[in-house]
């Protein structure tokens, strides 16, 4: 059988509707409302909730239930259109105003398949171009763009191997990002045990094991977006690229100003330090450049209390070279730092997989749902683990502890 288009508001058995959005209270009471959160780029965040009044009868009529549907219809153009299919993740739950909910006739299309749809690129864009709106911010779309959004129609048997084949995808990233967060969590555990200081440490000023340089500012203007070289400009991720450094690689840098100040950043290639940038450069021999490193972004969080001035807060080199170091002998040093490395290596591995497998399911469901490639009825197995690499780098590494939220040093987005 072959496929074909139709538009959403054929495929309903209840009404597209807005929700509601009553006067939460503070405290939990067994009812809940979604927050604006909720719908993630990946379906629904059952942690994005708050109190629902107990005494306003008008909830009720907004409590979901299982096969319900979830649209953000206001939100920033970005993330408007997010949707999710709820499967009774939270009990006694409503939804807000600035969402929209339906339900569809299982009979003529699988849910499981209309929830991957409403996913795909192809879907996004278009309840993104259809968003209107005077807000700098927020956009929304209505009753009516849901509606007239194109299915593709493929038998119910091909719709179900679909849905089936991409959530082996799913599935996979689930399992990654768990053991993520596992292994994150042991090397929170990991670094403090090891930079403990003992009592035959020294305790010196950071500004008697290296120079502490600032970065010089180049322009928006004198960057290209084929250049080489990164430029990293005091914030957490390159603000550039250029055909010029003016940093040689393995150096330590640390932000001098904006939101992100105090930020500390391994630097694994030679980059561009900007003006908002300090870069801790000749270190001495005593000092082991990625001990340093790990000992300063586990005090990362003392150094951003340096900052000053409310507007776009700072802070001064003479506050960073007073920082206060410790560290053991050389040979302890490279130990330690050997530890951390592999372990945190580990970690990239998997935060490599997790973006890898991102790719793999849209580059899928570019196919699928589109009818350029037709589901087997025999799904090929899910994707599946590496074997850990046998050998490694010492400067391997990637420069933040959060590999969900924020980009290596130097490397480009996929």
């Amino acid at each position: 059988m072959s496929w074909h288009k139709v538009k959403l508001k054929t495929l309903l058995s209840q009404p597209v509707q807005n929700g509601y959005s009553p006067v939460c209270p503070e405290e939990p009471n067994g009812k809940w409302v979604l927050g604006l959160g909720a719908l993630s780029g990946s379906g629904l965040d059952s942690t994005q909730i708050k109190p629902a009044p107990v005494d306003d009868s008008k909830v009720d009529n907004f409590l979901l239930r299982p096969g319900d549907f979830l649209v953000s219809r206001s939100n920033t153009r970005d993330k408007v259109g997010r949707s999710a299919l709820f499967k009774g993740e939270i009990k006694n739950c409503s939804y807000p105003d600035l969402m929209m909910r339906f339900r569809i006739n299982e009979t003529t299309i699988y849910p499981e398949f209309l929830e991957m749809y409403l996913r795909s690129h192809r879907t996004v864009k278009y309840f993104q171009r259809s968003a209107s709106g005077t807000s700098g911010t927020m956009v929304k779309i209505n009753k009516r763009v849901v509606e007239n959004l194109k299915v593709p129609l493929p038998p119910m048997p091909e719709q179900t191997a679909i849905a089936d084949l991409l959530s082996t995808w799913d599935a996979a990233i689930e399992k990654t990002e768990k053991l993520i967060a596992a292994k994150e969590k042991r090397f929170l555990w990991l670094r403090a045990q090891l930079l403990t200081p003992e009592a035959d440490w020294k305790h010196l000023k950071l500004t008697t094991v290296c120079s502490i340089k600032k970065g010089q500012q180049l322009s928006k203007v004198d960057m290209i977006e084929s250049g080489r070289y990164y430029v990293l400009n005091g914030g957490i991720s390159p603000s550039g690229y250029t055909d010029k450094w003016n940093t040689p690689e393995n150096t330590i840098t640390i932000s001098e100003g904006g939101n992100s100040c105090g930020f500390v950043s391994f630097n694994k290639e030679p980059f561009w330090s900007g003006g908002h940038c300090y870069s801790l450069i000749k270190l001495s021999r005593d000092i082991n450049p990625f001990f340093l490193y790990h000992f300063l972004k586990c005090n990362e969080h003392k150094i951003m209390r340096l900052r000053v001035g409310s507007g776009l807060p700072n802070i001064q080199r003479k506050d960073i070279e007073n920082i206060h170091i410790s560290f053991p002998k050389s040979l302890q040093q490279r130990q330690i730092s050997e530890a951390l490395n592999t372990a945190f290596q580990e970690i990239e591995i998997l935060c490599d997989m997790v973006k890898a497998f991102h790719r793999q399911k849209r580059g899928l469901m570019q196919k699928l749902l589109t009818g350029q490639w037709r589901a087997p009825s025999h799904p090929p197995p899910p994707p599946s683990f590496p074997r850990k690499r046998e050998s490694r780098e010492q400067g391997t590494m990637i420069d933040q502890y959060d590999c969900h939220t924020t980009l290596d040093a130097g490397s480009r987005p996929a």
